[in-house]
């Protein structure tokens, strides 16, 4: 049994950690949640954590630290705290599944990563994104073999507004941009060579929000583009083979659906009318059209992997060199943006 504590009690534990978590209790077992005491003495908090039954919450993190029965601490703080939670937590011999990015670059990842293989424990990034349903249904297309040969994927996740990050000198890269960078290395791998293009739309800091990046790998091309000013639908995915094609429009996600806490999700498939289509030369010459059903999204397949990792020795379903990867790629990518 995996037994967690959180640190934080932002969105992202609510939405989507708690829910998914709970469909688990075979496997996983909530026990504290870590809150300041000032974000505690809100106006309104208390009364929501009696919404939360079952649940200690503490403002005293040694509560966590010192109790042998937590193997698992999930960091959910601002991203330049995660390193200092993370160390505290391995100290104490808890395995860490931590929010993306585990650490602020490349080299401080690293260090984390190697000082939680030093300890025999597990450090995890939180790559949920793997799990939504329009990634799946891509990887469900190439596996397929329908399309061929890949010779180009390209990935969108747009919007048309203004920025909407608490911490605009930070940008997208770090926020959204590693999501959309991990989903691609997790069908492909590392790239042979990278080739950046990002800018700063809004922020005179120079800070990322707009950004279309080449993955190159031998005979094929991934592109990643992110833009806030992008008016018109456009498909979330379009994968080019030499049989076909698949395009898959972005489906509902459940951050855009207002929930009443504590939050429930239910794993339902989506509409067939936003499954993902086809279209395909068969061995025969025939052209064919057809839709590949959408999965659910679920986001506590993390938690599956984390009690196969901590308890059965599994691999990591995110291993240390894609982490490595995606952070490279981000600082690198961060760096052309200057």
């Amino acid at each position: 049994m995996l037994v967690a504590a959180y640190i934080g009690f932002g969105n992202s534990v609510v939405r989507y950690h708690l829910p998914y978590v709970n469909m688990r209790k075979d496997k996983v077992k909530v026990k504290y949640i870590y809150r300041r005491e000032e974000d505690r003495n809100l106006e309104g908090e208390k009364e929501r954590e009696d919404l939360y039954e079952g649940y200690i919450f503490t403002s005293r993190l040694e509560d966590i630290l010192e109790d042998a029965e937590v193997n698992l601490v999930v960091i959910n703080s601002p991203n330049s705290s995660h390193v200092m939670y993370a160390k505290a937590a391995l100290d104490a011999g808890k395995n860490v599944l931590v929010e993306k990015p585990i650490a602020m670059d490349y080299e401080e990842t690293k260090e984390l990563l190697e000082y939680a293989k030093a300890k025999g424990l597990t450090l995890m990034p939180n790559h949920n994104r793997r799990y939504d349903t329009d990634c799946l249904a891509v990887k469900d297309a190439i596996s397929s073999g329908k399309l061929g040969k890949i010779v180009e994927l390209e990935s969108h996740y747009d919007y048309f507004r203004k920025p909407f990050m608490k911490e605009p000198a930070m940008g997208m890269l770090l926020g959204l941009g590693i999501h959309t960078i991990d989903q691609i290395i997790s069908m492909f791998g590392t790239p042979k060579a990278m080739n950046y293009d990002v800018r700063s739309l809004f922020f005179e800091s120079g800070a990322d929000d707009y950004y279309d990046i080449d993955f190159f790998y031998d005979d094929m091309k991934a592109i990643m583009k992110t833009s806030l000013l992008v008016k018109t639908k456009y498909p979330r995915f379009i994968v080019h083979g030499d049989k076909g094609s698949f395009i898959k429009y972005g489906g509902k996600h459940n951050s855009d659906v207002v929930y009443t806490e504590p939050i429930q999700v239910e794993l339902e498939v989506e509409s067939e009318k936003d499954w993902g289509v086809l279209e395909y030369v068969d061995d025969n010459g025939e052209t064919r059209i057809e839709k590949i059903p959408s999965r659910p999204t679920d986001y506590g397949v993390i938690y599956d992997g984390l009690y196969e990792t901590i308890i059965n020795d599994a691999p990591k379903l995110v291993s240390d060199e894609e982490v490595l990867t995606d952070m490279k790629i981000v600082e690198e990518a961060m760096e052309a943006c200057k």
